[in-house]
């Protein structure tokens, strides 16, 4: 969790961009990337020299070579630790003309995060700029992941405006509902096909750490935590650095974080490779039909990104492998016969396994589209045989422009420090969600259509055209008004208007 003071260190910074000519969100993020990135690397080699003289051996696998670079500069000049006290003219020169071409020539080594630095452009524009840019980082705590993973993410949250394609950033605590949804094992292969940020991998991540210690100390899977684990595809340059940095400052070593227009490329080499898909696709998006991957177009002919992206999910997905994905709810009642299809498909071949509708706001200031949590589970040979509901009305935070929270702290997110009042609940929903998913096949199955969750029989839905919006099946309770028998009212109307008629006389012989 973030001090006050970190968050200032945080604003002072993005000001410093703001006002030194970088007014772009996007643009400041990524150069605090490289920024980071280039501390980062100096830390590893920091590491490495530590270790080779604790063990009184010559260095291996340095991240800063020995000599010079082609421009005759002392790999050693390129470190944060030297160059951050140089003046900032000699800094400046530093920085643009050898280490960020360094950094562009350093993906040999193989790292997701060296693949997506060969196209780093240094923009920063004055050496005055950057000198306080560079001072205040190093003032950044950089030694905790946590603290490291939380700076990272709320600078991530000062990127206040959706990007192309329909893209926008998903809330961090619907993140971590899904995650908690779906508890990913130390034995998963977790994908993002539409990753972004890569916030769901990053949650994926630690929650494995919270719920499954265990694999810390087993060769093998702390192996596979760091290497085989986390897949996501973009095809944005910049999401991807920014993507890969995020991953590292949460402590992941190399994650798969790979440029794939997962619409538009085959994915012979992907199917059905994953246990857990993870994702919020872009919703009416651009798209290119002609170049629409036709394995995809072969289950599902539609333009709609939303519907093909699903369509995808169910190729990459192995066997037994499950997935949680926020859709918006055109895809649950849609009449088209794309909609259709594919909700049978979800129905029949697959296990729909639950269909949770969103606040309307939750995706503000971004967008206000109504949205849903659909998680299924992949068979290939059917297994629907009731579908949970639940119909969330409140995440905790305002869902208004401004998405300020709703309760203190400590009563926010999934797992709050205690247990919520009726009156709490009210305004964060999300710690039942997570309570009542757990009895979806035990005592939820006895609720009324009445309440905030309830399960639907597959027939019901088959029955409804395969619709899968929650109004198709909630019942309002209408509440029950008392009336009196006519003779007692027509009764009680007679002596109104007697009452009425003799005040009328009244008032006729006081005016006389």
């Amino acid at each position: 969790m973030l001090t006050g003071e970190l968050r200032n260190k945080i604003d002072t910074i993005w000001m410093a961009f703001f006002t030194g000519g970088i007014s772009n969100p996007i643009e400041v993020i990524e150069q605090i990337t490289y920024l980071l990135f280039i501390r980062r690397l100096d830390g590893l080699h920091t590491l490495k020299e530590k270790e080779a003289n604790r063990l009184k051996k010559p260095m291996t696998q340095r991240v800063f070579p020995e000599g010079k670079d082609p421009k005759k500069r002392p790999y050693e000049d390129l470190r944060w630790s030297k160059f951050k006290n140089d003046v900032p003219a000699e800094m400046f020169t530093i920085v643009s003309e050898h280490v960020f071409p360094f950094m562009r020539t350093m993906n040999g080594n193989g790292s997701t995060y060296a693949t997506h630095m060969k196209d780093a452009r240094f923009t920063i524009p004055t050496p005055a700029l950057l000198a306080r840019v560079v001072d205040l980082i190093d003032k950044l705590p950089m030694d905790n992941r946590d603290t490291t993973g939380d700076l990272y993410e709320y600078m991530l949250a000062k990127i206040a405006s959706a990007g192309q394609n329909g893209q926008f950033r998903t809330p961090r605590h619907i993140i971590r509902l899904m995650v908690e949804l779906t508890a990913p094992t130390a034995k998963d292969v977790i994908c993002d096909p539409a990753s972004g940020t890569c916030g769901f991998l990053v949650a994926a991540g630690e929650y494995l750490r919270e719920k499954h210690p265990e694999m810390m100390h087993d060769k093998t899977a702390w192996a596979h935590f760091h290497q085989g684990m986390f897949h996501g595809y973009d095809f944005d340059n910049t999401m991807l650095r920014i993507g890969s940095m995020n991953m590292m400052l949460h402590g992941i070593a190399n994650p798969d974080i790979r440029y794939k227009d997962s619409l538009a490329q085959d994915h012979a080499g992907d199917e059905e490779k994953y246990s857990l898909i993870l994702a919020n696709p872009p919703f009416a998006g651009s798209l290119d039909y002609e170049n629409t991957a036709k394995d995809l177009l072969a289950v599902v002919k539609t333009k709609k990104t939303e519907l093909l992206f699903l369509t995808l999910f169910l190729r990459l997905l192995k066997p037994g492998g499950r997935a949680a994905v926020i859709v918006p709810d055109g895809v649950l009642f849609g009449s088209s016969k794309a909609h259709r299809e594919l909700r049978q498909i979800l129905v029949e071949d697959q296990k729909l396994d639950a269909v949770i509708s969103l606040p309307s706001g939750v995706f503000k200031p971004y967008a206000g589209v109504s949205t849903a949590i659909l998680l299924f589970t992949k068979t290939n040979s059917g297994g629907t045989d009731h579908v949970w509901f639940y119909d969330m009305q409140a995440d905790g935070w305002g869902l208004d422009d401004k998405r300020q929270p709703q309760l203190d702290e400590d009563l926010l997110g999934v797992n709050p420090k205690k247990k919520l009042t009726e009156a709490e609940h009210a305004r964060n929903n999300l710690p039942d969600v997570l309570a009542r998913w757990v009895k979806r096949d035990k005592s939820e199955r006895k609720r009324a259509r009445t309440e905030q969750s309830f399960c639907v029989p597959k027939t019901d839905i088959v029955a409804n055209n395969y619709d899968l919006s929650i109004n198709r099946y909630k019942e309002v309770v209408h509440e029950v008004v008392e009336h009196l028998p006519p003779k007692e009212i027509l009764a009680k109307l007679a002596k109104l208007e007697a009452e009425i008629q003799a005040g009328m006389k009244e008032l006729e012989r006081m005016l006389k």
